[in-house]
C-alpha cells in the first residue's frame, strides 16, 4: 500500500489487497481485482476528481510550508483550514462549503492510505467551527428556471437532430427534476451498458424513469403534458424516433451535420452549456447583463425550477427530487407562498 504524499489515492494504491500472509493464486488475484472495482465504483468519478485536487492542493500547501503531508497532523491541519479561510498572501478567501469539501477530500485520502483523520480533534473541530461562525454565509442559489421560461427555452430550438436531442433533455430534466448526471446516465433498457445510471419504460401514460441516483435507486415518473410542443415524453420519443436508438444511451452525440446520432454518451457538462444558452437565446431574465444571466443559471435550475413551478402537494415534489427530508425540498423552491400559514394570527395578535 503506497503512502506516497505527492500522489492521490487510486487504483494502484488502493488498500484492497490480500493479506500478507495469504498466498496469491489466480482465482484470489482476479477476487482483488473484482474488489478493486467494487471499491473505485463507492464514489463517482466527479467526486474521485475532486478529491485528487483536495490532495494535490494540500500537499502542494505542505511543500510550500517545509511540511510533510504524511501522517495526518490536525495541528498542520487546522493551520490549512485557517489559510483557506483567511490567506496571507494574494490567494482569495474560500467559502466554507469549499473548506468543508475539502477537509472530507482528505480525509477519504487519507482513508485510502490506511490513515485515519481524527475530524473531532481539537485541532481541527474548534479552527472549523470557529471559521463557519465568523465567514459562513447563507447558501448562493442558482435561479430556478419557471414553466414560462422552459416553454420559451424550448421553443428557440430548431427541429433538426440535435434540437429534437436537447428539447427532449431540457423537457425530461424539467418534469423529472433530474440531475445533469442523471439526465445523461440514462439508457433506453436495463443493464444496456456497465457505465449506466438508470433506463426509461416509455408506457401508456407517460414514461417511467429507474434511476441508480445519488440517494439510491428510485423511480420517477414523468406524464404526458398538455401540448405536444412541451409534452417530455412526446419530446422523447420524437428524438428516439429520429435518431434510431433502441438500445444504449439516450442522450448521446451528433455527427457534425447533425444528421446523425452517435454511440458516445453526452457528457453532464453540456446539460449546463445547454441550459445557459437557452437561457440567453430565449431571453430569460433579460433586464440582468448578459454574464450575470450566465451565473445565474446551471444545472441545478431545472431541479429548483419543477420545485418552484408545481402545483402539488409538497409530497409529491419530494417523492420526484428523491430528497429524503421535505426541509431540502424546501430549499429548492426559489418561489412559494411562504405566508400560507400564518402563526402571528393564529397566535391571536
Amino acid at each position: 500500500m503506497s503512502t506516497d504524499s505527492g500522489k492521490p489515492a487510486s487504483s494502484e494504491n488502493t488498500p484492497i489487497a490480500l493479506p500478507t500472509e495469504v498466498a496469491g493464486s489466480g482465482r484470489l488475484d482476479r477476487l482483488v481485482d473484482s474488489a478493486r472495482d467494487y471499491a473505485r465504483s463507492a464514489a463517482s468519478d466527479n467526486t474521485l476528481k475532486a478529491y485528487a485536487r483536495d490532495w494535490a492542493h494540500f500537499t502542494r500547501w505542505c511543500r510550500l510550508k517545509g511540511a510533510e503531508p504524511l501522517p495526518p497532523s490536525p495541528e498542520m491541519i487546522g493551520l490549512y483550514l485557517a489559510d483557506m479561510a483567511a490567506p496571507s498572501g494574494k490567494a482569495p478567501a474560500l467559502r466554507v462549503s469549499t473548506i468543508e469539501r475539502r477537509l472530507s477530500g482528505l480525509a477519504w485520502n487519507f482513508a485510502q492510505r490506511g490513515l485515519t483523520l481524527d475530524r473531532k480533534d481539537r485541532h481541527i473541530a474548534s479552527v472549523l467551527a470557529g471559521i463557519k461562525r465568523r465567514h459562513a454565509r447563507p447558501p448562493v442559489q442558482k435561479a430556478a428556471i419557471m414553466a414560462e421560461d422552459i416553454r420559451a427555452m424550448v421553443a428557440c430550438l430548431p427541429f433538426d437532430l440535435r434540437g429534437l436531442r436537447d428539447r427532449a433533455i431540457l423537457l425530461i430534466g424539467y418534469a423529472g427534476g433530474l440531475r445533469r448526471s442523471e439526465i445523461v446516465s440514462l439508457d433506453h433498457g436495463k443493464d444496456d451498458t456497465p457505465d449506466s445510471g438508470g433506463w426509461i419504460e416509455i408506457l401508456d401514460g407517460g414514461v417511467l424513469l429507474t434511476l441508480n441516483a445519488k440517494t439510491g435507486w428510485r423511480e420517477v415518473e414523468i406524464g404526458r403534458g398538455s401540448s405536444e410542443q412541451t409534452c417530455p415524453v412526446h419530446a422523447l420519443e420524437q428524438w428516439l424516433h429520429f435518431a434510431k436508438i433502441d438500445f444504449g444511451p439516450i442522450f448521446v452525440g451528433t455527427s457534425r451535420d447533425g444528421k446523425k446520432a452517435l454511440e458516445r454518451r453526452l457528457n453532464d457538462k453540456h446539460i449546463a452549456r445547454l441550459i445557459k444558452r437557452c437561457v440567453l437565446g430565449a431571453g430569460v431574465r433579460f433586464d440582468l447583463p448578459e454574464n450575470e444571466r450566465l451565473a445565474l443559471f446551471s444545472g441545478h435550475s431545472l431541479r429548483a425550477g419543477l420545485a418552484s413551478s408545481a402545483e402539488v402537494d409538497e409530497r409529491y415534489v419530494q417523492k420526484q427530487l428523491g430528497h429524503a427530508s421535505a426541509e431540502m425540498t424546501r430549499r429548492y423552491q426559489r418561489r412559494r407562498d411562504r405566508f400560507r400559514v400564518n402563526l402571528t394570527k393564529a397566535a391571536g395578535l
